[in-house]
């Protein structure tokens, strides 16, 4: 029996926002906070209305949200080299991603992996090259910057093992040098401890076909020749190319590095025709990879796996005409954003997951559930599950019935838990005109979710138990992603989830994962955030999911929390964090304020229930002073992880969506409490119910 899917409350009327100023105020523009001192305050109920009413305007006609995912210049200088190392050059492409790769380079000449932060070595050199091979003279201005930078982080050699595959494809790198991604890796079953599927979901579909490319060692002359060598810094020398060992002669990383000795010796040996395994290796390596572009926006619908599977269809010798060839481009060119200048590249695509975000901000927010915005939402939601076994199914080989969301369009193979974890959020909201349907649905979701609980409590975003840390030590793990470890923020969605559902904290698997979580936490009440940035991100959601399961939110544990959050609010009332605290956890909590990051702050804060505390009126002020006129919010940051110190992204629908649900659920607190003196006690802490903010009447006539 489902329980409470829907809490009874006030349905609240919609009003319809005019936008008067839009036209004189670009969207990404400065945000208001400049204003404070020309325009009254925004009502809380008016920016309430005025988010709901953007976000209804952004809902696509099939029912679903996606914003852009913006990323770093990578994805533009990579497929800059892939055309160059294909042969096929659009001229007008090259010059819109050379203007966007320029676009982003920072005034000291180098390229970085996220708004804000220093320059990067890859990041910078694949730039460096991209503009390059596109025909910008060396002795460009913005070329000898970039040069001095690159020069400055090291050089070539100091690129990650992915980068400096790519170069050896273009003749810039000695394949004796590139670590080995042996076919062979994919033979090896369950019966051994570290095996194929031991590996993250995105490492499998990032490695198979890297795999088929490191056996052809596809090297193609350039038209236009160039070198790297100016990047090398002590100049080119073999010394520097190969993989330093750890200093300690016993250690698992200096094994992996005679083991990949081993396997370039073997190497010889398939060139002779004697390797008794790599036929079969490699076929077993292409029948994979070709499987799993059925039922998905390319490989993994993810932009690495993506562009590696087609340069190993051509490696593999399937002509340009050929329909995968041609699928591969396809689903690439669907990643792009061209203009009339500039072309952007996202990662993946992530109408699932923004779907069931602004859903859950939409009702919460008092949105009804018969809204038919909200039931063709709910809809397209349920369209869109899994009903396949996956390649999670080797590592949890339970008997339930296949369910699941995942974060793209299409991507059958790999539903991931937390985008599940969302969606089931949103859809509890909503019975739809086929509540049956609804209710079997959620039922199969639930239950599929709750059997991805790992051993020691908690919950990973693919796998089950994937946190074999030997895998970390092979040459080719520097992308660090090989693992799919637990986290706090997805296990803390799951609790909420169950908390709305009537679990316990004594039911069994609710009881480990509060361990788990206790067990996560910082000595200063914080937590680390594997999906978001970074502190704020994780300490939100384990104290919204503790207060969803009724937990007594006076206890020390979840108190060191909240002194936390308020210890690293800013004077102007936000919060902001940046990605650096995943290099240097010195620097968490701080950063410019965002939309998105306050936001979680202030939910955290309003798990205790104690509406008149001072940081929660002052960042629903933030809030609301911060609200364009149009319902929406500006914000430059990269608040989205990909991989930790590797791949960061910013969610543009963050924005938008986060800070409305804020808003919702500090009204909703405050609908709890009536007006006026002390009048009850939550959570052992009496509070009043302070006055909400009021504008200028006068000032919001015009947009009614």
């Amino acid at each position: 029996m489902i329980k409470n899917f829907t809490a009874t409350k006030p349905v609240r009327k919609l009003i319809d926002v005019s936008v008067t100023s839009s036209q004189d105020r670009p969207l990404e523009a400065k945000p208001l906070q400049q204003d404070f001192g020309f325009r009254p305050r925004i009502d809380l109920e008016t920016a309430i209305q005025r988010s709901q009413n953007y976000l209804l305007r952004e809902q696509k006609p099939e029912g679903y949200w996606v914003g852009e995912l913006i990323v770093d210049s990578t994805l533009n200088s990579d497929t800059i080299a892939y055309h160059h190392w294909n042969g096929k050059v659009d001229p007008q492409w090259q010059r819109k991603a050379v203007n966007h790769i320029f676009s982003m380079q920072l005034p000291d000449g180098g390229w970085n992996i996220y708004y804000g932060g220093p320059s990067e070595v890859n990041a910078t050199i694949k730039a460096y090259l991209a503009l390059k091979l596109a025909g910008i003279p060396v002795t460009d201005h913005r070329m000898l910057r970039a040069r001095s930078v690159a020069l400055s982080l090291g050089g070539v050699p100091r690129m990650n093992t992915f980068s400096k595959l790519y170069l050896a494809m273009l003749g810039l790198y000695p394949w004796k040098y590139v670590p080995t991604i042996p076919c062979e890796v994919i033979l090896i079953g369950k019966w051994f401890h570290v095996n194929f599927y031991e590996m993250s979901s995105w490492s499998r579909s990032m490695l198979v076909p890297l795999a088929i490319i490191n056996h052809f060692k596809p090297t193609r002359p350039l038209q236009t020749p160039v070198t790297l060598e100016e990047l090398h810094p002590e100049g080119y020398h073999e010394r520097d190319l190969a993989l330093a060992p750890d200093p300690e002669r016993i250690t698992w990383r200096n094994f992996f590095l005679w083991l990949d000795g081993l396997h370039k010796f073997a190497e010889l040996w398939v060139q002779a025709g004697i390797h008794p395994f790599r036929r079969r290796a490699l076929k077993k390596c292409e029948s994979w990879m070709l499987e799993r572009l059925e039922g998905s926006n390319g490989l993994a619908a993810i932009f690495p796996a993506m562009l590696n599977c087609l340069i190993a269809l051509k490696a593999l010798g399937y002509p340009d005409d050929h329909p995968q060839v041609l699928r591969a481009e396809k689903e690439l060119k669907n990643l792009e954003h061209e203009t009339e200048h500039t072309v952007r590249i996202e990662p993946c695509l992530s109408p699932v997951w923004d779907t069931a975000i602004v859903a859950i901000c939409l009702h919460e927010s008092g949105v009804p559930a018969e809204h038919p915005a909200m039931k063709k939402c709910a809809d397209w939601l349920m369209e869109k599950e899994i009903r396949f076994r996956g390649d999670w199914h080797y590592k949890n080989p339970v008997d339930v019935e296949p369910s699941g969301w995942v974060f793209e369009f299409e991507n059958k193979w790999n539903p991931d838990i937390d985008d599940t974890a969302m969606v089931l959020l949103a859809l509890r909201k909503i019975p739809t005109d086929n509540q049956q349907r609804r209710d079997e649905c959620f039922q199969r979701g639930l239950k599929w979710m709750m059997a991805f609980q790992c051993k020691d409590g908690g919950w990973a975003a693919f796998d089950k138990d994937c946190t074999k840390g030997i895998l970390e030590k092979v040459p080719f793990a520097d992308h660090n992603a090989m693992l799919d470890p637990e986290c706090a923020d997805i296990t803390a969605r799951i609790l909420e989830l169950a908390g709305y559902e009537g679990y316990s904290v004594d039911h069994p698997q609710v009881k480990k994962a509060i361990q788990f979580l206790r067990d996560e936490q910082e000595e200063d009440g914080s937590w680390y955030g594997r999906w978001g940035v970074n502190f704020i991100y994780g300490t939100w959601q384990v104290l919204r999911g503790m207060r969803a399961l009724g937990v007594n939110m006076n206890q020390p544990w979840l108190l060191r929390a909240r002194d936390w959050l308020e210890s690293v609010q800013h004077e102007d009332g936000g919060w902001g964090e940046r990605c650096n605290t995943y290099d240097d956890p010195v620097f968490k909590g701080q950063g410019p304020s965002t939309a998105s990051q306050s936001a979680w702050a202030v939910m955290g804060l309003c798990a205790f229930d104690e509406p008149n505390r001072p940081s929660i009126t002052r960042g629903i002020q933030y809030l609301t002073q911060t609200q364009n006129p149009d319902g929406s919010w500006t914000e430059h940051e990269t608040t989205g992880t990909g991989f930790p110190r590797v791949f960061y992204l910013k969610y543009d629908m963050y924005r938008n969506s986060w800070p409305l649900l804020a808003l919702a659920t500090y009204r909703n607190l405050l609908d709890s409490v009536p007006q006026g003196a002390v009048v009850r006690h939550v959570n052992g802490v009496s509070h009043q119910k302070p006055e909400v903010l009021k504008a200028d009447q006068s000032s919001l006539a015009g947009a009614k």
